[in-house]
């Protein structure tokens, strides 16, 4: 079954394209939709509770099917800023060069989104959902 969403997802699209338009203007509820948004996302499309990805203070998710992590310190973590995050999940930034800047905290062995990345499409494309 896949995760419940909170976020209404033409909310999300839309707070995304004024993200996309000027990543300097969006108020932060408009940030917070939009990063809200796509770790929904990237929940939905790699279901699980393996790895866990946080965006603080706007969000958090699970996904990646694997060992399911229930209590404590999760062993696979990622962590980033807004702007990083959302950079990364509308593929304006590679995920090599957010770990090579320094911009992006991941720990443990399946801490690796690359293959999951972006998880919206380009810019100018239309989405599915």
């Amino acid at each position: 079954m896949p995760p419940q969403r909170r976020t209404d997802p033409a909310a999300g699209r839309t707070a995304l394209a004024a993200w996309q338009a000027d990543a300097s203007a969006p108020d932060r509820a408009t940030r917070a939709t939009a990063v809200r948004y796509t770790l929904e996302q990237l929940a939905e499309q790699a279901p699980g509770h393996t790895l866990e990805v946080r965006v603080p203070p706007y969000g958090v998710t699970q996904c990646l099917q694997g060992p399911r992590h229930t209590r404590g310190t999760p062993p696979n973590v990622v962590e980033t800023d807004a702007e990083t995050w959302l950079a990364l999940a509308t593929g304006t930034l590679s995920w090599a060069q957010a770990r090579a800047s320094g911009a992006v905290h991941a720990s443990g062995e399946r801490a690796d989104l690359s293959d999951l990345l972006p998880v919206v499409p380009p810019r100018g494309l239309p989405s599915s959902s």
